[in-house]
């Protein structure tokens, strides 16, 4: 089997078998394709002709012309969706063995979670007068919540319940949850109800499976054209350009961690399965706390320094009187 077929039965293994998430496959294609173009350019044409000629070696050099160029975060997605690949076609006798079963993923950069202040949300909803219902409604539920970009966009209509104040979500590994709405973001899904409401009727069925945010031909909304609205709000509120969809999300986890809510809630609220993901935000909460320390104790150093330069400017008024 060719690498082409292969891939072809990989990915249709996925969708119909493990009903994964139409984000996760996108991924796995992604990555998958950029492996193909790695074959083209640096491997013999009977690597792609015969999938099981492939070796570690393609494998380890497909990675190595990735280094420095990408995060290593995403060398170790890349990685783990080749890896994922060949464990598959072992599985159904396609191959003998896995090239890439004994390659360990680059060890991630330890990074916080980027989030945005409340100040900085709150300058985002009300800096953006002319954003449409949808969008408000779209904003609101992201950080009210906390879904992931991907949940969003694969919510339907029956999946809020506006009465209850809640929100059902498919994550990761399609496992289901329920998450609360708050106040604010349940207003702005009424208001974005009825406008749907006149969006399918005008559209049609035709494009209308349900999903609960569609664009304005009656299609679900991408997570792509998400992604291109808020950095036309980001632009206009003049806020942080790099900030992401994701960033609502950690901003949701984050500012409820400022609030006083525990770890195993906000887990649970997430999806996380592993509370060591959670846990990421705690030292988020700990800069926060470093910089508190650092502006009010006088043995910090900056509030030392602080209070020598008010004794230096009390001491030279002293001096002019």
């Amino acid at each position: 089997m060719n690498f082409d077929e292969a891939v072809a039965v990989f990915i249709r293994h996925l969708v119909s078998e493990k009903v994964r998430s139409p984000e996760t496959v996108r991924a796995y294609t992604s990555d998958l394709r950029n492996f193909r173009t790695y074959l083209e350019q640096s491997a013999a044409e009977k690597e792609l002709k015969k999938v099981d000629r492939i070796d570690q070696f393609h494998v380890r050099g497909f990675l190595a012309g990735r280094f420095g160029k990408i995060k290593k975060v995403s060398a170790g997605r890349k990685l783990a969706a080749v890896r994922t690949f060949f464990r598959f076609l072992l599985r159904e006798r396609i191959i003998e063995t896995n090239p890439a079963a004994a390659i360990k993923a680059p060890k991630p950069e330890k990074t916080l979670p980027k989030a945005l202040s409340v100040d900085e949300m709150d300058r985002f909803f009300s800096r953006n007068p002319d954003m449409t219902k949808r969008d408000t409604a779209i904003f609101e539920l992201l950080y009210s919540s906390g879904l992931r970009v991907g949940e969003l966009v694969s919510l339907s209509v029956q999946d809020v319940d506006l009465r209850n104040g809640w929100v059902r979500v498919i994550g990761k590994g399609n496992k289901e949850r329920y998450v609360p709405v708050g106040s604010r973001a349940l207003d702005a899904l009424k208001q974005y109800l009825t406008v749907r409401a006149f969006i399918a009727t005008r559209t049609g069925a035709l494009h209308d499976k349900g999903k609960l945010f569609l664009n304005l031909r009656g299609a679900p909304l991408s997570s792509r054209s998400i992604r291109r609205i808020l950095k036309s709000c980001l632009d206009t509120a003049g806020l942080a350009r790099d900030a992401s969809p994701h960033a609502f999300r950690h901003s949701f986890a984050t500012h409820m961690l400022y609030g006083g809510a525990d770890l195993r809630s906000i887990q649970e609220l997430l999806g996380h399965s592993s509370l060591s993901t959670t846990q990421r935000y705690t030292k988020a909460d700990l800069g926060r706390l470093m910089e508190v320390y650092d502006r009010s104790h006088p043995r910090s150093g900056v509030a030392g320094k602080r209070e020598k330069n008010t004794s230096r400017s009390r001491a030279s008024d002293r001096e002019m009187e």
